[in-house]
């Protein structure tokens, strides 16, 4: 009875002691929405858009801490400046540092496209620049524009663009712009706080960090008329910035600029210089030669000294510009090092194309054999029916990794297979004389039909003595119902014309040249997803010719048709094509007019 009522006095107890620990349990705060919102601007001394501005040093300061993202490669400052200005961060603010005169009466634009963030979230205060003059007065005409990669219309990556007030074609060449922007990921520009006058335009894809076109492989793109910048272009009011602004997130619709007014294509420029671009020794038995052009007049040989002339094989790429050297002796190929001398044209520092001999010292180490045995690599050779079916009409192709031997055509045989029963196709092989490393098998072979191929060993082999095992493949012939077809009427162009048809990924599959308005198809198509693109052929050469600055033609213009096509199985897909627009690159619906065949 005792200890029951002792019990009942330090229950009380306990259970107060108990509340008291679960009110006293710490925990995470659960903290407040997440921060969406870009970093503001307090203050910047001195404001944006003084004028008759002498001072050395900016300072921009915003309501939280900020980082810069890739500052070097995305801050510009138009018109340039002999020396980059330097940027730092101290606390909130953002200090902007330079040293050296600044041009008189000349509006400044630092850029910083994308590069300021807050600290914590990575929000990006996009698109801010610091307007000032050294004048009394802010230019405030600008220039907008979208540039694209010629042939495929796609918006490069990092480009500069660049006005001149300076108009002879020198300037691109040997000066650094009066003003300079960059292009943004879509290839939209716009230059701001332009002076009235009339300009040059280009693009720049600087791969020097020169501002100006000081090498031959840079791409570029140029406007073929003069610039005029008048009042009547945009205007651009220079906002206060001393005066925090709301911003939410912009979407396509509330953009001002969907268009630039100007358009540029970017283009590599031709080669214009003889030289050799490579050497090599893949194997002991394999060398390579690259030339820079195809060779006109001048000849592209090869020799070994005191080697004779059948101890090797020269095989030559259809422009002669690549050789392709096979070794056939071995007392050549099993040196580590050989001598060949290789006689090419070569444009000297005057600009004359001259003959040119070069001593190539090739070099092949033989790796080192492990203790362990190892089985050598059988020879083996591929062919376009692997894959187990062919196209109707497609071509049997042979390859190998090395030249072939002439096959023994006693040891291969051919046939039709038609349930248990096997017919005898007839058929011949021949080589290419283009590729040693291909020969094809000619025969007719009939759509939706089952064939056996058997080859015995050593049908094949190649010059180095190896030769291949017995094999055989079953493949067969598609029907012509297991593909699709395009059908297009194209209209609206004077001239010769390539159409090509593309993968989804813009891989060329095939193209059809035509000289004028008309009809034309692309039969036996696997089923996915293609784009069709047409370049105008200017020039006729049947083939895309690029641009070339120092003759100012443009690169020959290109159009994709306005949508992606989906090809189905015995299914036939017809579309009526307006061409008259030219470097255009969408991609909508259009209603096609599809039908069973």
């Amino acid at each position: 009875m005792m200890k029951q009522g002792i019990f009942r006095h330090i229950l009380p107890v306990i259970l107060v002691f108990l509340v008291i620990a679960g009110c006293a349990k710490i925990s995470s705060p659960t903290g407040g929405p997440k921060d969406i919102l870009p970093p503001e601007i307090v203050k910047s001394v001195p404001v944006n858009g003084i004028k008759n501005f002498k001072g050395k040093k900016i300072v921009v300061t915003f309501n939280e801490y900020v980082t810069l993202d890739q500052i070097n490669e995305k801050f510009m400052v138009s018109p340039p400046m002999k020396k980059k200005p330097e940027i730092s961060l101290k606390g909130k603010s953002i200090i902007i540092e330079y040293e050296g005169d600044l041009r008189d009466s000349t509006t400044y634009t630092f850029y910083f496209q994308d590069a300021i963030r807050d600290l914590n979230e990575g929000n990006v205060f996009d698109n801010y620049s610091f307007v000032f003059s050294t004048g009394p007065v802010i230019d405030s005409l600008s220039v907008t524009g979208n540039v694209y990669t010629a042939l495929t219309l796609d918006p490069p990556e990092n480009v500069l663009i660049m006005l001149y007030s300076e108009l002879t074609d020198s300037a691109f060449i040997k000066h650094i712009p009066d003003y300079i922007s960059r292009a943004d990921a879509k290839g939209y520009f716009r230059i701001d706080n332009v002076r009235e006058g009339k300009y040059k335009l280009y693009a720049l894809k600087d791969a020097d960090n020169s501002k100006n076109f000081n090498l031959p492989d840079e791409e570029i793109a140029f406007l073929d008329s003069i610039l005029l910048v008048s009042s009547e272009r945009n205007y651009l009011p220079v906002i206060k910035d001393t005066i925090p602004v709301k911003r939410t997130e912009s979407k396509v619709s509330d953009t001002i600029f969907l268009k630039g007014e100007h358009k540029l294509i970017l283009f590599q420029p031709p080669k214009t210089k003889y030289y050799l671009t490579s050497s090599s020794r893949s194997q002991a038995y394999k060398l390579n030669y690259t030339l820079s052009l195809p060779p006109d007049t001048s000849a592209f040989d090869f020799t070994i000294p005191g080697a004779p002339a059948n101890s090797y094989i020269i095989e030559r790429s259809k422009e002669n510009d690549t050789l392709q050297i096979w070794l056939t002796d071995s007392s050549l190929y099993s040196r580590q090092i050989i001598d060949p001398i290789i006689s090419y044209p070569f444009t000297d520092t005057t600009g004359k194309v001259i003959q040119k001999q070069d001593t190539t010292h090739m070099r092949f180490l033989i790796p080192r054999t492990t203790r362990s045995r190892q089985k050598p690599t059988p020879y083996k050779i591929t062919s376009s029916f692997s894959a187990g079916s062919l196209r109707p009409g497609q071509q049997v192709i042979f390859y190998s990794q090395t030249p072939f031997r002439p096959p023994d055509t006693s040891k291969i045989r051919l046939y039709e297979v038609i349930e248990k029963d096997r017919i005898k196709v007839p058929f011949t092989i021949k080589s290419d004389t283009a590729n040693y490393c291909r020969i094809f098998m000619i025969s007719k072979l009939s759509p939706g039909k089952n064939y056996l191929f058997i080859a015995d060993s050593a049908s094949f082999g190649n010059i180095y003595g190896e030769q291949t095992d017995s094999t055989g493949y079953k493949f067969s012939v598609r029907s012509n119902d297991a593909f699709g077809k395009v059908t297009l009427t194209v209209r609206n162009f004077e001239g010769n014309r390539i159409i090509q048809l593309l993968t989804g990924d813009e891989k060329p599959v095939r193209e059809i040249q035509m000289k004028e308005d008309g009809k034309t198809e692309f039969p036996l198509l696997d089923k996915g997803t293609y784009r069709l693109r047409v370049i105008y052929d200017i020039n006729g050469n049947r083939k895309w010719t690029t641009g070339d600055f120092n003759t100012k033609r443009q690169p020959e213009p290109v159009s994709y048709m306005p949508r992606e096509i989906e090809i189905k199985e015995n299914w036939e897909n017809s579309y009526d094509w307006d061409i008259s627009e030219k470097n255009v690159k969408i991609i909508k619906n259009v209603s096609p007019k599809n039908k069973y065949r």
